[in-house]
This record gives structure tokens, C-alpha cells and sequence, in this order.
């Protein structure tokens, strides 16, 4: 070291100098800046924002102060950096999309995902409600503080956070050689947890996961898989996928669209759009044809318009693996534990968290014992003068001064000098009666508040119910409904495992809406009934297809393009009864202009030996049933070939030794043996089964067994036809009548074989539904017209029917029992509304006998 005009000189290596003023700088960023705290989950910056606006009385219940003004009280007494950074920490923690539970409360623009706020000289704040949980026993010596820049002033050095804001809001930010990237959380899942750690300190992770799900974002969207979320709940580190929340939707000009109602946390939609938009020119996602962003005051809507050869399941994969809607969250759960960095899991930052909060609640509780002791001293004093007061009123009287007036008392009654100047304060209004028995009840009220306190103190686990307990009433406060789903990750779990096994009634609708529900949904009822709401159809939209299968059945969709895609039951969406569904566009990877004809049920593809497909123009072709037992592709696989303008309308398993029965829609009926359709490929026509008239077309195909054959038709008659009345020919016939098709009647909608055992469900345009028993049914001749199963109106029809045994489900029966000849009844459904059931006309002379 030396000494020159200069000043004192230290001679360094440089190298040395570089090391160690870079490690000081960093430290500092860390610690000053960049890393929130573990304890209130705040960077140094927010916490004093927090801390200004408390100290400057911006409840939520006062009025607003602008921004500016805000950030001027923070800049000049507690963060020396610049006024930008600062607003932008206050403008973060008021935005509802960047903050699960904002801590400020905006009036103004305070931006969007896309746009910046405006200045803060136009824009207004105060605390939110929430706030003031974080802020709440600050003036209590709840926490330590330290001096500010300028040592003028002091500032807190953690805030007493009665919430776990560090989980429910998270934290992002960047270090020098470290970063933090912390979710947010649901704050009733946090809390929960938190209470779980209070009740058991042992409790494990994955406990701890049974009460937080998972990350919880502002902006909703969908966390697919769980694996990540395990991982940066156990390590601190993980990759959790969120995708945007879609839909398909069938847009006015005729063309199909996908639109997102919620996009992952912090995707911006302007940039979204734009790299949507380039994609489709340069032909990595040529099905989009428009990008338009329709959000609202209704929320976000965010159109991505499909050509009208695009498939829209096909074209959402795309958008997922090319563009921000579906984007990764990296969580690395960094915090500050004493001033020192760490990578903490879950249980460890609830950890720090409680102990933060017994530190506190330890630090209140001392301070109101010392306050309530003080208070209690005082009043001890108050209540001796009362009683003695002619003494001490004479003992005043002769002092000199007040000095000798105090000496006097503190001598003469045993008293305090507090206690002593406490009494020469008090006021000549205090002496009376009414004033004195307000002393005594605040004494005594004091008196058990400092037992309570002192209880508190002495046990460890009264610290804990009283953290408890507050934790409770916050939970109360400002828990609400989660907005990010969370799906399972492919491979990640066999979903059968946590599906239970039940019978479910699934329908698809003529406009593409599927959905299923549980069987007992509908009650039973007797022939001719209404029925009941199936479901809350849009315009011009019919149910096309219904049929009963187990939750874990296979569903091998067949289309009217031939082809066939396949899907578990429990993979369909489940709705309530009057539920719409949703497209099935969204579950199935359709081509354009396709549409489910006929949908078949199997485990194991063990319930037949063949599927036989039967075609509008009379073809039939037999395939192994084995065949279909593959992983079919995203498009699906060709189950039969067609010649133009013909279409699939039915599918049957068959034994290989069975008889076919094809029924058309006029009322004709062709039965033959399944031998003289050799086997044949996926990809082949088949074979020629039924001569048709010009106007008429094959309506289905079955199996003829020793059941019945129940027929139905469009205006709701039906009957029951012994199978063994239908004579067995060669191939291709005419066919034999099968029921007399009248204008009265309507075409036949439907034609399956039928036990006496069974029930029935048919559904109409409109989406009712009525379940009556097979055996209500008449038998009767093949060429009669059959009686009303269901009274429909003039502006509906039957559209389907599917069976129902009653040894598949536990069916519930009507509450109350049909008398035989009554019109009308009135039953109560399953959700409690009433049931118009009407028994249908009477049967007429002509109804069991040709129609001449």
C-alpha cells in the first residue's frame, strides 16, 4: 500500500479484483433484485411498492392515487432505480392475466397480453382486498426492518404474508448466472396443503399432491400430462405442457374453424396470430385459410379458419406442435432462504412458509401480551385510586406540584410511576359510577386476553391452530374454481385403472355433437308416452345415432365414406341429459363431408367372427372381425370400397354360420345365409344382397335370430314380427313385405332383432326420448302397420331406437304404475320435473290387419 497526492493506493491482482467484485455485484442482484424471498414470495421491489401504498393509507376501501405519485413515494424513500421499473413491478402486480390473485387494484389501462399499459400519470391504483393479507400485523413487530438507502428511513425487510403468496402468484425473474420460475397456484389448493403440513409436519410430496393438483394460470388453458408437475414438486425443476383451450366450430359462410377460447399463460396473441398467418404461407399448415381475433367483453375468441378440405383434429396438431398453443412452462422453483438462493420443491417452501408465519405469529402475540400487560398496569393503578379516591384526591390537594403529587402516590399506595402519572392524568368524568364499572370490565377483558396470549406462547401447537385458523378464514375469503384443466399425459397411466365400469348411453347428432350418459338417466315408461328432454339440440339439428356400450367397450366408427376410426367409450365427453355434447369433429380426425353412420360396440373384438357392412345400394360385404383389431391411424382406415353416390348404413357381427335380414326403407325385407358372402378384405365391395325399387334403399342389415324383428317408423309406430316368418332365399331378392308403409305412418326409420326381456329407447328429431319394454310392443303379422310406441308431433319424427337389457344396468322403474285404458298419466323424472306421458290412440280396426 502507498500513499501518493492521489489518495491511498492498494496494489491487486486484477484477476483476484475482477472475482471478487463480479461475485458482489451478483450477490447483489440476487439478493436486491432478481430472486423473491421465500417467506412473502416478493422481489425487493414489490415489497416495497406494497409497503408505500400501505404507507400511504391506499386501502381498498379509500380512493385512488395516481400512479405516478405511487411510484414517486416508492423511488424517493425506499427504491433508488428508475421510475420504469418500478411501474412496471406496480403494473404486474395489478393485471389479472399476469397475477392469479392480483395484489393492486387498477383503474385505468393497465394492459393487455398484447399492449403495454399507459403512462402512470393516466393511470390510478390502491391495495387490493388480498393485499392486505399480506400487509395484515406489519404494525405488530411481526417482522424485522432495516434502514433505507439513505438510512432516513426504515422499510421492512420481509412482509408478514399471512398467504402463501410465493406459490398462489409465483415468480418469475433473472439473476446473474441463476433464474426463477415459480407457477401459480389455486390459493384453496395451496391453503389446503399448507393446513395438511400444520396437521401432519411429516406429510410427503406426494400427499401433498392429493390437495394441489397443479399449477393453476390466470389465463386457464390445459396442463397435459402430470409427470412434470411431479417433478417440480419433488426436485423444484420441471416441464409442465399447457395447451390452449378449443373448440370446433361450424362458422355462418359454411366453413369450419377452431376456436380457442383460452391460450397458455403468457402467449401473446398478436404475435400468435401473425405466426399462424406464416405458417399458412409458407405451407407448413396449409388447411388454415384466416386467423381473426373476435375477443370481447365475453372473453377471448381466437378464430383460426379452416379450408373447407381440412380436418380439424389434424390441423390443431399442427397449430400445437408449431406454435405458442401449445407451449412448455419451466418450472425451476428458485427462492431466497436467509439471503441464500435455493431450489426448493413443494414441501419445502411450505415449509419455510409456516415457519415464517410462527415467527410471526409468535412476534404478534408478544407484542399484544406487552401492549395488553401495559394497558392492565395502567387500569390496576386506576382501579386503586377508585378505591380509595378521598385519599387520593387529598394526597393531590396537599402536593406542591405534580412531581411531589406522583412522589406521594407512588409512596402512599404502593404504585408505579406509569401507574402513579396514569391517575393525575385521568379525568374528573372518569370518577363517576358508570365509568368506574367500564374500568373493571376493561380490566378483566384485558386480564383474559393476556392469559390467551401467555397460553399461546407457552405451546407451540397454539401457535400452529392459531395459523390454522386464519389460514381457514383467508381460504374462505379469496379461494375460488380452478382455471387450468389438467389431463393426463399420453403413456403416463392406463386410464381404464381409474375409470369405473358402467353402462353409458352414447348418441351423435345429424349435426356432429356427440356425448354419452349414464343409463339410468332416462326412467321407464309405458308405450305411446312423450317421453322426456334428451337433448338441447341447435337448429335444425337431429339425433342420428344412440346405442348403449360400457365405458371401456372399444367404439369402431363407421362413416358414410366407408372408412372407420376407433375410440374408448370413456373418451367421449360426458354430459348431463340436456346437454348439447360436443363435435365430434374434436374427438374423431374426419374427412371433409364425412359423417358416422353406424357405430360398433366390442371389448375384445371376441363378440362376433365377421362384421358384416351393409351399403344404401343393396351390397353387403364380410370382413373378419379380427381384422378391425389395430392402433388405427389419425384418418382412420378404409373399411369398405365404394362406388360413387353409395354410403355405409349398417354393421353386424355375425358367427359365420347366421342368416342375414337387409331392410329397406319402403318396408321390404330380403333374408339369406351368411355363407354366400365369402370373406373378403378391408379395402373390397362386396357383394350385391338386395334388389331395390328406383325409390327406394337399404335402410339396415342384422342378424335373423330366434327373437323378434321390431320395426319402427318415422311417426312412431312399430310391432313386433316373429323372425321365422321371414323366409330364407338366395341373393340378390326383392325381398318379402315387412311392414305396410303408409303416408300415416312414415317410412321405416329403423329394423333389429328384439327380446321380450328388453327395453327400448327411442329418440326423435327434436331430442326426446322416451324407454318403454320390448314386450309393450304388439306382435303382430309382417304386412300390418303396428301400433304408436311414441306420440310425436307434426313437425317431428322418430330418428332412432336402441335396445337396453335390463341385466346390463340397475333401470329405476316409475314411481307411479300405469292403470291399463288410462289416456294420460303424469310421472316424476330422475331430476325431479314432471312427465307428460300420453298411452297413444287406441288401436284402430285396421291397425293389426293389411292395409286395402
Amino acid at each position: 500500500m502507498a500513499t501518493n497526492q492521489h489518495g491511498r493506493i492498494e496494489v491487486r491482482e486484477l484477476e483476484h479484483e475482477m472475482r471478487t467484485s463480479y461475485l458482489e455485484y451478483a450477490m447483489s442482484v440476487i439478493v436486491g433484485r432478481a430472486l423473491p424471498d421465500v417467506r412473502d414470495g416478493l422481489k425487493p421491489v414489490h415489497r416495497r411498492v406494497l409497503y408505500a401504498m400501505h404507507d400511504m393509507g391506499l386501502q381498498p376501501d379509500r380512493p385512488y392515487t395516481k400512479c405516478a405519485k405511487v411510484v414517486g413515494e416508492v423511488m424517493g424513500n425506499f427504491h433508488p432505480h428508475g421510475d420504469s421499473a418500478i411501474y412496471d413491478a406496480l403494473v404486474r402486480l395489478a393485471q389479472d392475466f399476469a397475477s392469479r390473485y392480483p395484489l393492486i387494484d387498477g383503474q385505468g389501462n393497465f394492459g393487455s397480453a398484447e399492449f403495454p399499459a399507459a403512462a402512470m400519470r393516466y393511470t390510478e391504483a390502491r391495495l387490493a382486498k388480498l393485499a392486505t393479507e399480506i400487509l395484515r400485523d406489519i404494525d405488530e413487530d411481526t417482522v424485522d426492518f432495516g434502514p433505507n438507502y439513505d438510512d432516513k428511513r426504515t422499510e421492512p425487510l420481509v412482509l408478514p404474508a399471512r398467504v402463501p403468496n410465493l406459490l398462489i402468484n409465483g415468480s418469475t425473474g433473472i439473476a446473474v448466472g441463476m433464474a426463477t420460475n415459480i407457477p401459480p397456484h389455486n390459493a384453496g389448493e395451496i391453503i389446503d396443503a399448507t393446513i395438511a403440513m400444520i396437521d401432519d409436519p411429516s406429510v410427503t410430496t406426494d400427499e401433498l399432491r392429493t390437495h394441489v393438483q397443479g399449477p393453476d394460470f390466470p389465463t386457464g388453458g390445459v396442463i397435459v400430462g402430470k409427470s412434470g408437475i411431479a417433478d417440480a414438486y419433488r426436485t423444484g425443476r420441471g416441464r409442465v405442457v399447457v395447451r390452449g383451450r378449443s373448440q370446433v366450430e361450424e362458422l355462418r359462410n359454411g366453413r369450419t374453424a377452431i376456436v380457442f377460447s383460452e391460450l397458455p399463460y403468457q402467449v401473446n396473441k398478436s404475435e400468435l396470430a401473425i405466426r399462424i398467418a406464416q405458417l399458412a404461407k409458407d405451407g407448413v399448415i396449409p388447411e388454415i385459410s384466416d386467423v381473426n381475433d373476435e375477443s370481447g367483453r365475453d372473453g377471448l375468441r381466437f378464430v383460426v379458419q379452416l379450408k373447407r378440405d381440412a380436418i380439424p383434429k389434424v390441423v390443431l396438431n399442427k397449430l400445437y406442435k408449431h406454435t405458442p398453443c401449445q407451449s412448455t412452462f419451466g418450472v425451476n422453483a428458485i427462492a431466497l432462504v436467509d439471503g441464500v438462493p435455493r431450489t426448493l420443491g413443494l414441501r419445502d417452501i411450505l415449509f419455510h412458509y409456516l415457519e415464517h408465519q410462527r415467527e410471526v405469529i409468535t412476534r404478534r402475540s408478544r407484542h399484544r401480551l406487552a401492549r395488553a400487560e401495559e394497558s392492565a398496569h395502567i387500569l390496576e393503578g386506576l382501579l386503586i385510586a377508585l378505591a380509595d379516591l378521598d385519599a387520593v384526591i387529598e394526597l393531590i390537594r396537599r402536593s406542591s406540584d405534580p412531581a411531589d403529587a406522583r412522589q406521594g402516590l407512588v409512596a402512599t399506595f404502593s404504585l408505579s410511576e406509569v401507574q402513579a402519572q396514569a391517575i393525575l392524568d385521568l379525568r374528573l368524568q372518569r370518577l363517576t359510577q358508570l365509568e368506574g364499572d367500564k374500568i373493571r370490565a376493561d380490566h378483566a377483558r384485558l386480564r383474559t386476553e393476556i392469559e390467551a396470549l401467555r397460553h399461546i406462547l407457552s405451546d407451540e401447537a397454539q401457535v400452529d391452530s392459531v395459523i390454522r385458523q386464519e389460514l381457514l378464514e383467508v381460504r374462505d375469503r379469496y379461494a375460488d374454481e380452478r382455471r387450468t384443466e389438467i389431463e393426463w399425459g399420453e403413456g403416463e397411466i392406463d386410464m381404464e385403472d381409474l375409470i369405473a365400469e358402467e353402462e353409458m348411453i352414447v348418441s351423435i347428432t345429424r349435426g356432429g355433437y356427440v356425448k354419452r350418459l349414464t343409463v339410468d338417466t332416462y326412467r321407464s315408461q309405458h308405450r305411446g308416452g312423450k317421453g322426456l328432454r334428451g337433448t338441447k339440440l341447435k337448429e335444425e339439428d337431429v339425433v342420428d345415432q344412440l346405442f348403449v356400450a360400457s365405458t371401456h367397450d372399444y367404439l369402431l366408427f363407421f362413416t358414410n365414406q366407408g372408412r372407420v376410426y376407433r375410440q374408448k367409450v370413456y373418451e367421449l365427453p360426458q354430459a348431463s341429459r340436456d346437454a348439447q355434447g360436443r363435435h365430434i369433429a374434436n374427438v374423431l380426425a374426419l374427412l371433409p363431408d364425412e359423417d358416422v353412420r353406424v357405430v360398433v360396440a366390442t371389448r375384445d373384438y371376441s363378440e362376433g367372427e365377421f362384421l358384416v357392412l351393409a351399403t344404401r345400394d343393396g351390397y353387403v360385404k364380410k370382413t373378419a372381425f379380427k381384422a378391425y383389431d389395430t392402433v388405427l391411424k389419425e384418418r382412420g382406415l378404409t373399411a369398405i370400397h365404394l362406388e360413387d353416390g353409395d354410403e355405409v348404413v349398417a354393421a353386424q357381427l355375425t358367427s359365420g354360420t347366421d342368416d342375414l335380414l337387409v331392410v329397406s326403407a319402403r318396408g321390404q325385407a330380403a333374408r339369406f345365409d351368411e355363407d354366400q358372402c365369402r370373406p373378403m378384405g378391408r379395402d373390397t365391395r362386396g357383394v350385391l344382397a338386395m334388389r331395390l325399387a328406383p325409390e327406394d334403399q337399404v335402410l339396415t342389415a342384422c342378424v335373423a335370430t330366434d327373437d323378434d324383428l321390431l320395426v319402427v317408423t318415422g311417426n312412431g309406430y312399430g310391432k313386433r314380427t316373429p323372425m321365422a316368418d321371414y323366409p330364407r332365399k338366395g341373393r340378390p331378392t326383392k325381398g318379402v313385405r315387412t311392414i305396410q308403409v303408409t303416408s300415416k305412418k312414415g317410412e321405416l326409420v329403423t329394423a333389429q332383432s328384439i327380446r321380450d326381456d328388453q327395453e327400448i329407447l327411442l329418440v326423435s328429431e327434436q331430442g326426446q326420448v322416451i324407454r318403454i319394454l320390448a314386450s309393450t310392443v304388439r306382435q303382430s303379422g309382417r304386412i300390418s302397420q303396428g301400433v304408436r310406441l311414441m306420440d310425436v308431433g307434426d313437425d317431428d319424427r322418430v330418428v332412432r331406437v336402441a335396445p337396453v337389457d335390463e341385466s346390463d344396468a340397475a333401470l329405476p322403474v316409475g314411481d307411479e304404475l300405469f292403470e291399463d285404458g288410462a289416456d294420460t298419466s303424469t310421472v316424476t323424472a330422475s331430476d325431479g320435473a314432471e312427465l307428460r306421458v300420453d298411452d297413444g290412440d287406441p288401436p284402430s280396426p285396421e291397425g293389426d290387419s293389411p292395409d286395402h
